[in-house]
């Protein structure tokens, strides 16, 4: 129950910041889209985690073949967004990507910090 708090806490601090860029720049560093980039990473996370969790079971010998399995789908699912994005849309890639990737890397920093806290867990039993 700490992850799905905290996942929500980061949520709404990174709304608050998108808000607070968009409030005080305009749209001029944050792409009009951060708004579902934010939600597309919220949901990732959450069923990464999900997932991981579900499949694990009590069995922790299966964690690495579940989280390893979930970040490639991940990485594939945003690889998509991107190339859609790219694709379909043709004005402030550049924007969109850096948007994108900054957004990518704070939650996957967060899963991996929430991931190290249940490795301690585990390794103590």
């Amino acid at each position: 129950m700490h992850f799905l708090r905290n996942l929500i806490i980061l949520t709404v601090l990174l709304a608050a910041g998108i808000g607070l860029l968009v409030y005080f720049t305009g749209y001029a560093l944050v792409h009009s889209l951060s708004w579902y980039i934010l939600l597309f990473f919220a949901t990732i996370t959450f069923l990464t985690f999900y997932v991981v969790g579900k499949g694990m079971g009590d069995d922790f010998q299966k964690f690495q073949l579940f989280y390893f399995g979930s970040s490639v789908g991940r990485i594939f699912l945003c690889m998509v967004a991107v190339f859609l994005y790219v694709y379909l849309a043709s004005e402030r890639e550049m924007q969109f990507a850096i948007n994108f990737f900054l957004i990518y890397f704070l939650y996957t920093g967060f899963e991996i910090y929430s991931i190290l806290g249940n490795l301690r867990r585990i390794s103590k039993k």
